[in-house]
């Protein structure tokens, strides 16, 4: 889905955002250089797997947050994970690296990948940003908005403490 198709999607159900256009990026540390008009509320995304290759789960943290896979998998009751490959993320999500964000998850059709939000995008301002399907661009809207359109698509949803 292009960006362009994202922001028809979000016009449709007359979700409120905002576009910031920039340079790609590929990492937390490429896009902390950009001047984002909410920087606090921009997300770091991982899309990993488990050992046996049978689950897949993208975890949605604070852009300044590290995500300890390892104590992730301990306190969600997961099996051992790790970065899923580029193979993996084209396959469920139509993705490429660094452009991982929660709203592929609508290219999932079986609706196999999980979703770890971290819950603190709930509290203070409300507000996520995510890239639109492409790196060059970061939206900004209501994270219960985001929340929404996942549970309409029908991906299993986890508010997590990171």
């Amino acid at each position: 889905m292009p960006k362009h198709k994202v922001y028809e999607l979000l016009n449709s159900k007359n979700i409120h955002f905002e576009v910031t256009e920039h340079r790609a990026v590929f990492n937390m540390a490429e896009a902390s250089a950009l001047e984002l008009p909410y920087p606090g509320d921009e997300a770091k995304n991982l899309f990993v797997r488990d050992d046996k290759k049978r689950n897949y789960y993208l975890i949605t943290v604070k852009g300044d947050k590290k995500v300890n896979l390892k104590e992730f998998s301990r306190q969600n009751n997961t099996r051992s994970l790790s970065f899923a490959s580029e193979t993996d993320l084209k396959n469920y999500l139509g993705l490429f690296p660094g452009a991982v964000t929660p709203l592929p998850l609508l290219n999932d059709k079986e609706c196999k990948v999980l979703f770890f939000l971290d819950r603190a995008f709930l509290e203070s301002s409300g507000l996520i940003g995510v890239h639109p399907n492409d790196n060059r661009a970061t939206i900004w809207l209501k994270t219960q908005d985001l929340l929404d359109i996942v549970q309409e698509h029908g991906n299993q949803i986890f508010l997590v403490d990171v």
